[in-house]
């Protein structure tokens, strides 16, 4: 389904990738470590030399990857080791690092995960409302079940069970997400007041929201693992148990 015209370029749904083809890999230039270019965050440079974040990766130009927690970016802004990659980086340009990159990149990706979930709710990808969502996980019709950081344990706990039976997977660990996003945030993002569960029933949903996400998490220094809803455990308001997220794939 084509994107709504009122959308902004930063929404745009991204290509889809041929099956079988992997995302191509990234170097991190703090850490070192590789990742996929959707698990890292591209940095880019304005016209100005302001170095910014890039979550879409589109920007033109060099650019250089990042796939470092929040705290372990602020200590290199702070020891002069990210001034001194980014150099490398991008080969002696003029460069200005904003003193509040942090807040830029966290913001950054915070509005890409929710321009992304108002993409899928106005594509028809997601279910709201705590009944809808029950009768389609019932129904196997969820691919995706995730929750508001400040949901209670009981509403997740029931929509979890219910997924759980329309998957025939009772007795397993199949669970729902808690996003980083509190019930406000999603309320914003999704046009809706007091949205509090979403039910994403597409596979291709899922995954396209599943890269934001990862970003997201990695950033927050939380990751994926971090954000499962535990139905067994019945956490608290926000609380996580340590899983990998939860998709079905078709």
């Amino acid at each position: 389904m084509r994107d709504p015209r009122n959308d902004t370029l930063g929404a745009e749904r991204p290509k889809a990738r041929p099956a079988g083809e992997t995302s191509p890999e990234r170097k991190c230039i703090l850490s070192g470590s590789h990742g996929g270019r959707d698990d890292l965050l591209r940095l880019a440079i304005s016209p100005e030399g302001l170095v910014l974040p890039d979550p879409l990766a589109r920007a033109p130009g060099r650019g250089a990857w990042l796939g470092v927690a929040r705290a372990d970016l602020e200590k290199a802004i702070a020891n002069g080791k990210l001034k001194g990659a980014l150099a490398r980086a991008f080969k002696g340009a003029p460069l200005t690092i904003p003193d509040d990159l942090a807040d830029r990149i966290e913001s950054a990706l915070r509005r890409t995960l929710t321009d992304r979930l108002g993409i899928e709710l106005r594509a028809g990808n997601i279910l709201l409302g705590t009944e809808k969502i029950a009768q389609g996980c019932r129904a196997g019709a969820v691919r995706m079940l995730a929750h508001a950081s400040d949901a209670g344990s009981d509403g997740p706990n029931k929509l979890a069970q219910a997924w759980r039976v329309g998957e025939e997977a009772e007795g397993t660990g199949l669970r729902g997400i808690i996003l980083p996003l509190d019930r406000a945030a999603l309320s914003v993002a999704l046009g809706r007041d007091n949205v509090v569960h979403i039910g994403v029933t597409d596979a291709a949903a899922a995954e396209r929201l599943a890269g934001p996400l990862r970003r997201l998490t990695r950033f927050l220094g939380v990751g994926t693992e971090g954000l499962q809803a535990d139905a067994d455990a019945a956490p608290s308001d926000g609380e996580a148990a340590n899983d990998d997220i939860d998709t079905k794939g078709e």
